[in-house]
């Protein structure tokens, strides 16, 4: 698992002000946005977004037992890929105003030390199944493959060199995730939305973009969601 401890070494809004006046009379209350001097009644109320998700169907036992493993593990290795997105966009916009090429290698470092210190002997522990995960939730909440993201933060034999080694394990630094074309990816997201609502798992949007609804026709119903 080097490989996939390798890659937490390397990871270490604009707003929109807005003036809330509220108008009382004797019927109701009215709430008024005020933007650049224009008031916009505002009579609906904000939401956080709510997912309907599908009630689980399982043809066997044993699928519905494969999907509890998935679950387990998928639960299990979420929080780091949420970190490695973290650690990747403010370390990205630390680096872009350090200005010296020796101070930006000596902030790299101390991400990678604060990292290896934090969370090494946890991710040593990590089943090969859940090292291909963690690879493809990386790729989830990053938008780029666990491979591109060595290379880039290194350079282009050492991405080749980690993903050798972890071939060697049934790890591919490379895989991304696709719900689109893979079912267990599919079920990886089933099983994130269903975690994140329960307040299980702290969400985080994916990267990527796909319709979720579009793929539970596709994956549950047996339907082609272009006919």
């Amino acid at each position: 698992m080097n490989s996939i401890k390798y890659i937490f070494f390397l990871l270490p809004t604009v707003l929109l002000a807005q003036i809330n006046e509220v108008e009382n009379d004797s019927i109701s209350t009215i709430e008024y946005i005020i933007i650049e001097g224009d008031s916009v009644p505002r009579t609906s109320i904000d939401l956080d977004e709510v997912k309907l998700l599908p009630k689980l169907r399982f043809d066997s036992r044993e699928e519905r037992i494969r999907y509890l493993i998935l679950r387990r593990k998928t639960i299990k290795v979420y929080p780091y890929a949420k970190l490695a997105a973290e650690r990747l966009d403010s370390m990205n916009k630390r680096l872009a105003s350090i200005k010296k090429k020796r101070d930006k290698k000596r902030y790299t470092k101390r991400v990678q030390k604060y990292i290896e210190g934090e969370f090494s002997d946890e991710l040593k522990k990590l089943s090969r199944t859940e090292g291909q995960i963690l690879v493809k939730l990386i790729h989830r909440q990053t938008g780029t493959t666990a491979f591109d993201l060595v290379k880039e933060l290194r350079n282009g034999w050492r991405a080749f060199w980690y993903n050798t080694t972890a071939s060697m394990f049934d790890i591919s630094l490379k895989k991304e995730f696709d719900p689109e074309h893979e079912k267990e990816d599919y079920l990886i997201e089933d099983i994130l939305l269903r975690n994140f609502q329960s307040g299980r798992l702290e969400a985080q949007k994916s990267a990527l973009d796909f319709d979720f609804y579009e793929l539970t026709t596709k994956w549950v119903y047996n339907k082609n969601p272009e006919n």
